[in-house]
């Protein structure tokens, strides 16, 4: 009985941490790609898009012709995962309390049917970590890592919260709660860094999972 093949999972390499997610994905038994143009798109079975600045990721996927294609494989049931600023390009709507007029908008991907509230938890000094029960990964709490990080304000009737922001903590009482990862069928995100977390990749590992189920 040979080797299952590795699923070949891309990482969308436009801006944001996305070494960080090559190598968990690497751990964790993907064939871990990184994509810039639609022909890589085309070749990998599934993405993850990285946490980063989501008005930027949104200008690069226009510019670099990739967010038609990308949006038409979600459609098609492509599996996603996305972390921060990936958890807002996925969603169906975006809110942005910012009163800045210079912000340019998100234009969201609408894989998940959710409203994500983006910086919802503050700014760069709000950045807190928090341990998370996680549905569906086993072997004790998931340390989360938040950076600037959006929260899910509304879900549909398919969406699975898999965590919660739960109370106690520095910093998070005020957050206790909130929705910070969800799943639709083969879409995943979350609000917060997994991939920053040194040597626990079990985040990676289920999207790999998700992956092979598709």
């Amino acid at each position: 009985m040979g080797d299952v093949p590795k699923p070949a999972i891309g990482v969308l390499a436009l801006q944001g941490g996305v070494a960080e997610h090559l190598t968990a994905l690497e751990r964790s038994g993907a064939d871990a790609r990184p994509v810039r143009r639609p022909e890589e798109l085309a070749a990998v079975h599934g993405l993850v898009l990285p946490g980063g600045e989501s008005t930027t990721m949104t200008r690069l996927l226009e510019s670099f012709e990739l967010f038609d294609p990308l949006r038409e494989r979600l459609a098609a049931g492509m599996p996603a995962y996305g972390s921060c600023a990936g958890m807002v390009l996925l969603a169906a709507s975006v809110l942005d309390d910012r009163a800045e007029q210079d912000v340019p908008p998100v234009k969201p991907l609408g894989a998940l049917d959710v409203v994500v509230r983006r910086n919802a938890f503050g700014r760069q000094v709000d950045s807190f970590e928090a341990d998370l029960d996680f549905a569906g990964i086993t072997g004790g709490p998931v340390h989360a890592v938040f950076i600037r990080a959006p929260w899910v304000d509304k879900i549909g009737a398919d969406v699975e919260v898999l965590a919660t922001v739960t109370p106690g903590g520095t910093g998070v009482t005020p957050a206790a709660g909130r929705i910070v990862a969800v799943q639709q069928g083969p879409v995943l995100a979350t609000a917060f860094h997994p991939e920053l977390v040194s040597g626990d990749e079990r985040v990676h590992r289920y999207f790999v999972q998700t992956v092979r189920a598709s």
